[in-house]
């Protein structure tokens, strides 16, 4: 569910429809998108926008019940990112590529870290 004000407008739609439960990607520029879900580009150039920015701006802007992102994250910046109280869980990168076939949106950034992939799933309000 949606909680504050995000100007890019597919963003902003794709939130307010958002349930309990609905996943929402944010993807590093390389994460093949599955055919019929809706792709949201929002890079602009290699690391523009970044993982962390896109990140911060989506757990600020919608109440997050739980994360899930690959097991060969590495990259200390995005374990930093992802370590911030929300409840997590790790799975294989071959297996994450597949739970986005579920997912409303995938949010396609211009990060260039490898696995910088996450999944969010909506929470309620109440």
């Amino acid at each position: 569910m949606y909680k504050s004000v995000v100007l890019n407008s597919e963003i902003s739609k794709v939130l307010s429809t958002l349930g309990h439960g609905d996943a929402i990607v944010i993807a590093d520029c390389g994460l093949p998108i599955p055919d019929g879900v809706k792709r949201i580009d929002i890079a602009l150039k290699a690391g523009t926008p970044s993982f962390e920015e896109t990140y911060n701006l989506l757990t600020d802007s919608m109440y997050v019940e739980r994360q899930v992102f690959a097991d060969e994250v590495s990259d200390a910046g995005v374990k930093q990112v992802l370590s911030n109280g929300i409840p997590s869980e790790q799975v294989s990168h071959e297996t994450l590529k597949a739970m986005c076939a579920d997912a409303k949106a995938v949010i396609r950034t211009g990060e260039t870290t490898p696995f910088a992939n996450v999944i969010l799933y909506s929470n309620v309000f109440f």
